[in-house]
């Protein structure tokens, strides 16, 4: 749906901003009037930071603004527009098509040849498709727009490589405390009277904004809402207020983040953040087997041999998930990741498979030794097959110390144990049979 600015913010860029009515929602009066009003942003609205260098030389290019909601991507929007004199207009990619794509570029078009530019705000840019993402290209490319387009999503994933090539990805960062409190500050001296909550309430009524300044305002304005006979500490505040859900779409990027960052917690050998990452996953909502398929994945790949006690766990947790289900058996899958975030670590498993799955692409069809070869008719043995072959357990320490690499290509090492845990062990035997195999060679007049 096409909204010029009149219609979202009040009057054009060039006729001063009406202030809000009394009767307002507290972020709307609280909305900036300036990019220097805009908090938690300094690293962009600065003066050293790219909208603070682009407003200063009154001269802008077409940006994508990427953070998490409520961190002030709109706003910054209309105040660029305001700030450099550009006509505003917003579309939701939620609510609009090529047709009102097409009226908004053709109104552009037609107000430039009146010496007005405009900037075109795009909320939820991502949702549009590729075929809609390219019909932005020309009107870029050519001036009839400036477009400042707003995700909550990574970019490279979601939007057309030609469209990022034509504009600037800037990030916009999570609210942190201190701007956090920077807002209630401001929405105490709008109110003119302070929250009623104790300090402890009010550090953890911040905290529950998970950076979201918007979400915190509208917290505000339901405390300012009623009558509270006393101030409210955490307990009451937490009675009366709804915490904010956690960010975290399962198909998006947040899911990708936090399940590396709980991989690899687990190979940096720190169980509480693994445990930690875990919780953020399961408490947001995440499939619990999906983690659990992901750490058992960790047994082989980072753990493999050195602990194959791992994959043991990890499979026993899957059993005892699927006996008990939620939230009992998820205490199991807390047990198989902080089992593998303190097993000892070794990725030689997973090393030795992709070497010998290359090996085994780039040798294409090599016969194996015919003397390891089953020979079930007269025609295979009369032809060698099985011919020669020495059966281990009869050679003295059960190791016969045969050849059983193809004839056309000498033998390869893809397995080289780590010295830590059980590896350990196992690259002694291996040393052994080395031994073994080297010393029957010495002797082998046929060596």
């Amino acid at each position: 749906m096409l909204a010029p600015m009149e219609d979202l913010f009040g009057p054009a860029p060039e006729t001063p901003a009406a202030p809000p009515a009394a009767d307002a929602p507290l972020a709307e009066r609280l909305r900036p009037r300036s990019l220097g009003d805009v908090v938690g942003q300094e690293h962009l609205t600065g003066p050293e930071g790219a909208i603070g260098r682009m407003v200063a030389a009154g001269r802008l290019s077409s940006m994508i603004l990427w953070g998490p909601p409520g961190t002030g991507k709109t706003t910054i929007a209309r105040l660029l527009a305001q700030a450099v004199g550009l006509r505003f207009v917003a579309l939701s990619a939620v609510f609009s098509g090529v047709a009102e794509l097409k009226k908004a570029f053709a109104e552009a078009r037609t107000m430039a040849g009146a010496g007005q530019r405009t900037l075109l705000f795009v909320d939820e840019i991502h949702r549009f498709n590729r075929a809609q993402q390219d019909g932005f290209l020309p009107y870029v490319e050519d001036g009839t727009v400036i477009l400042v387009g707003a995700t909550t999503e990574n970019p490279s994933f979601e939007l057309n490589a030609a469209l990022l090539s034509r504009a600037q990805v800037l990030i916009l960062h999570r609210l942190g405390a201190d701007a956090l409190a920077t807002l209630l500050a401001r929405a105490e001296s709008v109110e003119g009277r302070p929250l009623p909550v104790t300090e402890p309430a009010r550090a953890a009524l911040i905290a529950s904004a998970d950076g979201d300044g918007r979400f915190l305002l509208n917290q505000a304005e339901t405390l300012y809402s009623v009558a509270l006979p006393a101030p409210l500490d955490p307990a009451g505040l937490g009675a009366f207020l709804q915490r904010r859900v956690a960010v975290y779409d399962k198909d998006r990027e947040g899911h990708y983040n936090l399940i590396s960052a709980l991989h690899k917690s687990m190979r940096g050998s720190d169980p509480q953040a693994a445990l930690y990452y875990l919780a953020r996953m399961l408490v947001a909502g995440e499939e619990p087997l999906y983690v659990l398929r992901r750490i058992t994945r960790f047994a082989s790949e980072d753990i493999g041999l050195a602990d194959p006690q791992a994959l043991v766990q990890c499979l026993a947790a899957k059993d005892a998930y699927d006996f008990l289900g939620s939230p009992e058996g998820e205490l199991a899958i807390a047990q198989a990741c902080l089992y593998c975030a303190t097993a000892p670590k070794s990725n030689a498993a997973y090393t030795a498979q992709k070497a010998a799955w290359k090996a085994a692409r780039e040798t294409g069809s090599l016969m194996p030794p015919a003397h390891i070869l089953n020979a079930p008719t007269r025609l295979m043995k009369d032809i060698g097959y099985g011919k020669g072959y020495a059966y281990d357990h009869d050679a003295e320490a059960g190791f016969s110390g045969a050849d059983y690499w193809p004839a056309e290509m000498a033998p390869q090492t893809f397995y080289q144990p780590v010295d830590r845990g059980f590896e350990r062990k196992i690259a002694e035997r291996l040393a052994y049979w080395e031994g073994l195999r080297r010393a029957k060679d010495s002797t082998d007049p046929g060596a």
